[in-house]
């Protein structure tokens, strides 16, 4: 008699301390959102000191804060991206200042705040819209909800919060007029180097998954970019080249890659590559490009469930735990758990950490600056942009560093009302900052996350259809324009997917044994059918013959 199958346990990773404070490497532009941010806030707060009204700057900061938005997207994206994270912006502070307007009821303001966070996690998350995410829309959207307010003052809030959003999507654009295709130069070199890193150590399976993410977002880079100037046609075929470093390491000269990867910096002409000739019009055609979008939002949106549930849980109880004990700012709880969710209960747990450690060594430094900020409203708002610049230059190479200008300037921003006890702010800001981080946790870890695991099935599936349409379009006599190109890039597109599940489900808890075997196995076998589809266009030959 057979015996019924085991159930498969649950999988309950280690939560890591070692590497969780360590520092990075600066980001490539850390200047560029720096720099933009002081430029979007400045104009908005010097105006509303001469005008003797810096308890509006609440308002003004909404709509400057836009300015940390897009900063790696082209162009052209940029533009919409901005103005959609304005609209954004706007709509979570109209919510917060009706909600406040009708009521004074705390419970009911946390429970608002809980649930806007928790949207705009989710939409963030959905459309990808890049650091910081949602937790500058969850900080302005949670303070607003506890400033007091009419009806009749909500529509000259938000006019307020408007033209500073507007100056801030013009501070963002303008860097374009010195160097319109920065962006995408920076993502075509990035994936130079990272195709180049791959090729002095083929062997190394992460270094090749590294690799194929650059070339799929300097392809997403490249394709939303519009009209295929020249400049466009140039770095499309940098990053052909790159892909076949990806498919044959071993006759790339990797020094060579990041020659043309340093030729990209600075605004001179994009360095050419003559190897590809005419036949790559059929293989950079529109259709073939456009043909590996990405999934409809309404895709997206589903598996972004539990960590919206997360979000939801988490901020109310970290908000309702600071009422209970007396706290005078819960807002400040909620913000800190809204700002822990990531893509896993692992990465969570660092979050956490890295945000205590910022927001503790921030309270310290506040306690110092807090002096020179009483000498005046022009000091207060110097040290605010001070502060803002620091957060920026630095947050990129560890989020607890960029914590620690963030929380005193956080700390600063509630004097531009009225002169606040430094003592009780300091308090209030460590308890909430313990009881988010406590609670936001337990909230990641009660809250399990099991289409983590489905997401891993699906991916596979894509994988496996998109490699099978390209192992047959290998072996077919004439596959069509476009179309062998058009499989690659789907494949390539899967496979990076498919690496992205893989890591989010390695750290979520309560999983059940992740399909390891089976996502190395095609992984493996992608590639090898990327690399066959580029010995079948014959890109390998003439770049293999100009290197």
């Amino acid at each position: 008699m057979s015996s019924a199958p085991r159930p498969t346990p649950s999988r309950v990773p280690r939560l890591p301390l070692a590497g969780v404070l360590r520092l990075g490497r600066p980001s490539d532009i850390w200047f560029k959102p720096a720099l933009s941010v002081v430029v979007a806030v400045a104009p908005p707060n010097l105006t509303l000191l001469a005008l003797g009204r810096l308890d509006l700057a609440m308002y003004t900061m909404a709509g400057s804060l836009c300015a940390l938005y897009a900063h790696n997207r082209p162009y052209a994206a940029r533009a919409r991206v901005l103005a959609w994270v304005v609209l954004g912006m706007l709509g979570g502070l109209g919510v917060a200042l009706v909600t406040a307007s009708l009521t004074t009821n705390t419970v009911v303001l946390v429970t608002v705040g809980a649930l806007l966070a928790a949207a705009q996690k989710t939409v963030c998350d959905a459309t990808r819209v890049g650091p910081p995410g949602h937790v500058v829309l969850a900080f302005i959207s949670s303070a607003s909800l506890f400033v007091p307010q009419h009806l009749g003052q909500v529509p000259g809030h938000l006019a307020l919060g408007a033209a500073a959003g507007v100056w801030a999507w013009i501070v963002g654009m303008a860097p374009g007029l010195v160097r319109p295709h920065g962006p995408e130069r920076r993502a075509t070199a990035h994936a130079l180097n990272a195709a180049a890193a791959y090729a002095q150590s083929p062997g190394d399976a992460r270094a090749r998954a590294a690799g194929a993410a650059a070339v799929h977002a300097a392809w997403q880079s490249l394709l939303s970019t519009g009209a295929r100037s020249a400049p466009r046609r140039a770095l499309e075929r940098l990053v052909v080249r790159a892909e076949v470093a990806l498919a044959a390491p071993a006759d790339t000269d990797s020094e060579r890659l990041r020659g043309l990867a340093r030729d990209l910096s600075g605004t001179g002409p994009v360095p050419r590559t003559d190897g590809l000739g005419d036949a790559a019009d059929e293989l950079l055609g529109v259709e073939a490009a456009l043909a590996f979008g990405e999934r409809p939002l309404r895709d997206r949106l589903g598996p972004l469930a539990p960590i919206a549930l997360r979000t939801a849980v988490g901020c109310a109880l970290a908000g309702y735990v600071s009422l209970a004990l007396g706290v005078g700012r819960p807002y400040w709880a909620l913000v800190t758990a809204a700002s822990l969710y990531q893509a896993n209960v692992t990465l969570t747990w660092s979050r956490g950490v890295q945000r205590v450690v910022g927001n503790l060594v921030g309270v310290l430094a506040f306690a110092a600056l807090v002096p020179l900020a009483h000498v005046g409203g022009a000091a207060l708002v110097l040290c605010c942009l001070a502060l803002n610049f620091g957060a920026e230059a630095v947050i990129g190479r560890n989020y607890w560093l960029g914590s620690v200008c963030v929380t005193p300037m956080a700390l600063l921003i509630t004097e531009f009302a009225r002169a606040q006890q430094p003592a009780e702010l300091m308090t209030d800001r460590v308890m909430d900052t313990l009881v988010g981080a406590l609670v936001g946790l337990v909230a990641a870890i009660a809250v399990t996350n099991r289409r983590a695991g489905d997401r891993i099935e699906d991916a596979l599936s894509a994988v496996k259809r998109a490699r099978e349409h390209a192992d047959g379009l290998v072996a077919a006599e004439c596959p069509g324009p476009g179309a062998l190109e058009s499989a690659r890039r789907g494949l390539a597109a899967a496979v990076v997917d498919l690496r992205a599940a893989a890591d989010a489900a390695a750290g979520e808890w309560w999983q059940r044994a992740l399909p390891e075997e089976r996502v190395m196995r095609a992984e493996q076998a992608g590639h090898r059918t990327l690399a066959a589809t580029v010995r079948r266009q014959g890109l390998h030959g003439r770049e293999g013959a100009q290197a």
